[in-house]
């Protein structure tokens, strides 16, 4: 998604100001949704012409209106304060009478070695190996569908995780029952990727510079 997509020079700016941080596409999406909303909210008003007010009946709104999660308020929190401190230069320092989202007390749930046996029995093809990657390598969902071929090593049993949450890169082990699935599974992927090249597709998304540094990377089969 490039900046120029977005329908107005302000939210382009929004965008260049998140992109020179080095946010996440997922952040940079999120943080220009809540954007759009709050402007839409106050009836198209230029977020310079508001303030601390505004916001408030926002993030109010949200919570006892909308009803939303704690954690989709404080998405939506962070994103204004973003756009008034980095973009606007006129930081928000006082918020205190806004309603907050009650915290949901949450008992994790642990599932048992025959528990998760039937959970993935119940799974096919793409699904089940999808699930078998998180359970036996702990991978987090986004992760595991970042994976790409150049980050699984067969002959080590390791998958090399890059950019994970918190900006982090790690090393997890790849289970040995999950080699020959997820070789069957290249070599069916391989040949769908040849016949996309062949139609002119094929070609994934690189961030920011890495895109013009190496221009044939994007359909490279790694």
């Amino acid at each position: 998604m490039d900046s120029t997509s977005y329908s107005s020079p302000f939210l382009c700016s929004v965008s260049d100001a998140i992109r020179v941080r080095h946010y996440s596409r997922k952040t940079e999406k999120a943080y220009i949704g809540w954007v759009k909303r709050f402007i839409y909210f106050h009836n198209k008003k230029h977020p310079r012409e508001m303030g601390a007010q505004e916001v408030m009946t926002f993030l109010t709104y949200l919570a006892v209106e909308r009803n939303v999660a704690p954690s989709t308020q404080n998405q939506a929190f962070n994103a204004l304060m973003f756009l008034y401190r980095v973009v606007l230069d006129q930081p928000i320092e006082d918020l205190k009478g806004v309603a907050r989202a009650k915290t949901r007390q949450k008992i994790p749930v642990v599932l048992t070695c025959e528990e998760v046996r039937a959970v993935l029995q119940g799974l096919e093809g793409i699904y089940w190996l999808t699930a078998c990657l998180m359970y036996g390598s702990g991978l987090r969902l986004m992760e595991c569908l970042r994976l790409r071929v150049m980050n699984l090593d067969f002959l080590r049993c390791a998958i090399y995780v890059h950019n994970g949450k918190g900006g982090k890169d790690r090393v997890v082990t790849l289970s040995d029952e999950l080699i020959v699935p997820l070789q069957r599974h290249l070599e069916n992927r391989h040949q769908v990727h040849d016949k996309d090249l062949a139609d002119g597709f094929g070609s994934v998304y690189l961030p920011r510079a890495l895109a013009r540094k190496y221009p044939n990377a994007p359909t490279e089969w790694a």
